[in-house]
């Protein structure tokens, strides 16, 4: 069983920064976690779940949606169990709750239903 546990959101103004960390925990096919894929979502009120950011875990390939190409990085510290998502130039429209999902089976992962695990969220919020 993984456990995912998102932290680091909060008010921002924009134009501002913000580090989100989710660590994980459990394990994957009976051994040390170590996932296929990473990925970070989120979800504005009244609006669907949709996707940010994804890496994989052991070749740190990343992929990123339109709205945050060029301003929000992915990383992983695989010692650490963590992922990352540093925003940068942040805009009121990003204001949402995001979600670490953790892809443990290889495959295709570019939307919500492809993920497996999913922590609880946090809040960020841009202020303008």
């Amino acid at each position: 069983q993984v456990q995912l546990v998102e932290s680091g959101g909060g008010l921002v103004q924009a134009g501002g920064s913000l580090r989100l960390s989710c660590a994980t925990s459990g394990r994957t096919f009976g051994r040390t976690f170590s996932p296929y894929a990473m990925g970070w979502f989120r979800q504005a009120p009244g609006k669907e779940r949709e996707f940010v950011a994804t890496i994989t875990w052991r070749r740190g390939g990343t992929y990123y949606a339109d709205s945050g190409k060029d301003r929000f990085t992915i990383s992983r510290d695989n010692a650490k169990n963590t992922v990352y998502l540093q925003m940068n130039s942040l805009k009121p429209e990003d204001t949402a709750v995001y979600y670490c999902a953790a892809k443990v089976v290889a495959g295709r992962a570019a939307v919500a239903a492809d993920f497996e695990a999913w922590g609880q969220g946090t809040q960020v919020t841009v202020s303008s």
